[in-house]
């Protein structure tokens, strides 16, 4: 029976060295998702953090363009005015005078 007893010991012996390498392994694996899970949130943060930035930067540069923009189509228009007002102004003299005669019907 000593036999068996010590062979009973050993299992035992056996299961209690599993026993604790499971219990660490457990211990590194929640250890180890705990810090995945903390880097994740870091990494978020950084992302959305970037994001931002770059979202402000791209609002920035386009307000500039669209600055540009309303300026040149500004000085198109004032261009544009002119030459109509200067077309106006070298027809003014022959419209009154159309506008004479007709009235005074000559």
């Amino acid at each position: 029976m000593p036999a068996e007893k010590s062979l009973l010991q050993r299992i035992r012996e056996k299961e209690l060295e599993i026993s604790v390498k499971i219990d660490q392994a457990r211990r590194e694996a929640e250890q180890y998702i705990h810090d995945v899970k903390k880097e994740a949130v870091q990494i978020m943060a950084f992302a959305e953090k970037d994001g931002a930035t770059a979202a402000e930067e791209l609002y920035r540069s386009e307000m500039k363009n669209i600055g540009q923009e309303i300026e040149q189509i500004a000085t198109r228009g004032s261009e544009e005015a002119s030459i109509v007002r200067q077309k106006g102004e070298k027809n003014l003299q022959g419209v009154i005078e159309k506008i004479v005669k007709y009235v005074t019907l000559e």
